[in-house]
């Protein structure tokens, strides 16, 4: 780790807008020399990056692949879970068919991971002058990318990195069930339906997906209560760049009601990725970080 490392960490912190506090760039510093150690020989190696809405895990995701690039000069490509979410007509067809709250992307089974599967394996066997289309998902018109406009990657990276607020989720007993756990729950699903249905969707091609890591790396939070109010600063500050996102900028009471959706997932991965993940960074507040393995 050089100066010179970290010196390109922060000018790619401020490249996308995000002030790099030196403690957080040696942090990443190690991460990736960690990566690089245990690439495997002939092929990409994929990492899992999971964290909360607001966790911070799409901000070192693209961080990551600067300082592979930079001190090991490994070349990467930083996938969204976002960016594999069904289209709108799918979720309006699960909403009439499996239940009204199927409508909001997020749980488990508003994406493809089957799509996401296809897309690491072309990265993985690409040969040099290949090119990958990177599926794309609007979340102004809550809907996907004509596949026209989607991006493409050339060759073979040597890491692949999926990152995600829901990667790595564990399949629950549906038995575990005990009741509603907020307003929303206790409102819409009563009776457990929608999180029955989401958590069998795990079986159906998300273990599967997170089968393909190599390493897993868990962002944990505080508490639930840091995911809504780092949920707000990215509203607003999504709005201070924007001015089309300001239009449909969410109230408090309305990102309450929209991070509820994802409440029970947020605290089961807190529960369940500690313990299994490869890497674990605590995110405290003030986003401040420290690694705990």
């Amino acid at each position: 780790m050089t100066d010179q490392h970290i010196q390109a960490l922060e000018a790619a912190g401020h490249d996308i807008g995000i002030p790099l506090k030196r403690d957080l760039a040696e942090i990443l510093l190690g991460v990736a020399a960690d990566v690089a150690a245990q690439k495997p020989t002939g092929r990409p190696l994929v990492l899992g990056v999971s964290g909360a809405q607001g966790s911070g895990k799409s901000t070192i995701s693209e961080l990551l692949k600067t300082a592979l690039g930079t001190a090991h000069g490994l070349a990467a490509v930083a996938l969204s879970i976002d960016d594999f979410y069904l289209p709108k007509a799918e979720r309006e067809r699960l909403a009439a068919t499996v239940h009204p709250l199927c409508r909001t992307r997020g749980v488990p089974g508003t994406h493809d991971p089957a799509l996401a599967r296809r897309t690491i394996d072309s990265l993985l066997t690409a040969g040099p002058e290949a090119k990958t289309p990177l599926p794309q998902f609007s979340k102004l018109e809550d809907d996907r990318v004509p596949e026209s406009l989607w991006p493409a990657f050339t060759g073979r990276p040597d890491v692949v990195i999926l990152e995600g607020w829901c990667v790595g989720a564990r399949y629950r007993d549906p038995q575990s069930w005990s009741g509603p756990i907020n307003a929303l729950e206790a409102e819409k699903d009563p009776e457990g339906i929608w999180w029955r249905w989401s958590n069998s969707q795990l079986k159906a091609g998300y273990l599967e997906l997170w089968d393909m890591f190599d390493l897993l790396l868990f962002i944990r939070v505080p508490d639930f209560q840091t995911v809504v109010e780092s949920r707000l600063a990215q509203e607003e500050t999504l709005a201070a760049r924007n001015p089309e996102l300001a239009k449909g900028r969410m109230s408090r009471e309305e990102i309450i009601t929209f991070t509820a959706h994802y409440e029970r997932y947020t605290q089961q991965l807190r529960e369940d990725l500690p313990p299994v993940a490869d890497i674990v960074l605590d995110r405290e507040r003030g986003y401040t970080y420290r690694r705990l393995k």
